[in-house]
């Protein structure tokens, strides 16, 4: 029986006077869906800043595919293509066009010839609905299909592991759903991701499970029908109520989806 894909082991954080992550331990098994819901503050993304090195642990471990992951020199950097990341900001080249912000990484990274990555990108550019806008540089794009190009930029290299860190946060409401279906095909397939999200209904049908943070420790980690239907903290519950009080969630689970 093969061990988790990600596993972190009592892992804590602080800022000054500020714990970011408490005694924190998860694992994340391979082909599963992880939703991290909290409030602000959290601890949401220290957790995922935490896993790639952005930020350094004050104690306990991260694991990668069973191997704990180096703080620097060729074993972070070998870990680090290894795991995709998408961040609230597109962080695309302005200058380039779709095409070659996702072929950078792959020339430069993965080392693969620039008709080899010019060719993988356009397929990672297909798969998430951009066939077409190849071409487009990020000013001709709108924010929903920047944060597609980036999403393409990290599916290229591959990745074991995809960590999304409030993807739509950035978005303008009509954006928000073009993202969310990507998002919502890759879980389907059986992607390795992690997801920090404030949307309830991509939460509720598309994750295997959810982990819901305060005050940076993980207070629930339960199947998503479990969760949104018997929370069993008060601060859960509390969140929860707050937020269908702002947006209704959708009623698809992920098991009822074809």
């Amino acid at each position: 029986m093969p061990g988790p894909l990600l596993e972190l082991s009592h892992v804590s954080k602080r800022f000054g006077s500020i714990v970011a992550l408490d005694d924190v331990s998860l694992e994340v098994a391979r082909g599963e869906t992880v939703v991290v819901l909290g409030a602000s503050g959290s601890g949401k993304s220290s957790l995922c800043r935490i896993i790639p090195r952005l930020e350094v642990p004050d104690s306990g471990t991260v694991s990668l595919s069973g191997q704990p992951i180096p703080l620097e020199g060729k074993g972070l950097y070998r870990a680090r293509s290894e795991m995709g990341f998408v961040f609230q900001a597109f962080n695309l080249f302005e200058h380039l066009a779709a095409r070659d912000n996702v072929a950078l990484a792959l020339r430069h990274v993965a080392g693969l010839s620039a008709r080899e990555a010019r060719e993988r990108a356009d397929i990672e550019l297909m798969r998430v609905g951009l066939g077409g806008r190849e071409s487009a540089f990020p000013a001709q794009l709108s924010g929903g299909q920047q944060q597609r190009v980036a999403i393409a930029r990290a599916l290229a290299l591959r990745p074991k592991l995809l960590i999304f860190d409030e993807p739509t946060s950035a978005l303008d409401p009509a954006m928000v759903s073009e993202v969310l279906e990507v998002m919502v095909q890759l879980a389907s397939r059986g992607t390795t991701m992690l997801v920090v999200t404030h949307e309830m209904g991509f939460a509720r049908s598309a994750a295997d499970r959810i982990v819901f943070m305060d005050a940076g420790r993980i207070v629930e980690d339960a199947p998503p029908t479990e969760f949104f239907t018997r929370p069993r903290s008060l601060r859960a519950q509390a969140f929860l109520a707050h937020a269908h009080s702002r947006t209704p969630v959708q009623p698809t689970d992920r098991e009822d989806r074809p």
